[in-house]
């Protein structure tokens, strides 16, 4: 093999190196910013008190609580007492106006 091809070899291994260094530095150097856990409490997908529970996080301090039933959902803050009832319909309408506008 001429000299040229293989300074040409060391010189690419040597840039494939330093952009995976770099790569994996940027990642530790980012976090997550949210986390999600899950609770599903499936007893009949039919009846009622089926339902799928998170709790949202960002920056490891809870965001709130969002609980998906077969009639609504519900939203509870994450310093709030009270949670916030809201039916389907409503809640197609409040996506509807923040993906395409009022």
């Amino acid at each position: 093999m001429p000299r040229a091809a293989q300074a040409a070899r060391r010189t690419a291994k040597r840039t494939v190196k330093r952009t995976a260094a770099r790569t994996a530095a940027r990642t530790a150097a980012r976090e997550r910013r949210h986390a999600v856990r899950a609770v599903l409490k499936v007893h009949e997908l039919t009846k009622a008190g089926t339902s799928l529970h998170l709790e949202i996080y960002a920056s490891r301090e809870k965001v709130g609580d969002l609980e998906i039933g077969r009639g609504s959902l519900y939203w509870r803050g994450g310093r709030r007492q009270l949670r916030k009832r809201i039916p389907w319909t409503r809640f197609a309408e409040l996506m509807d106006g923040l993906a395409y506008g009022a």
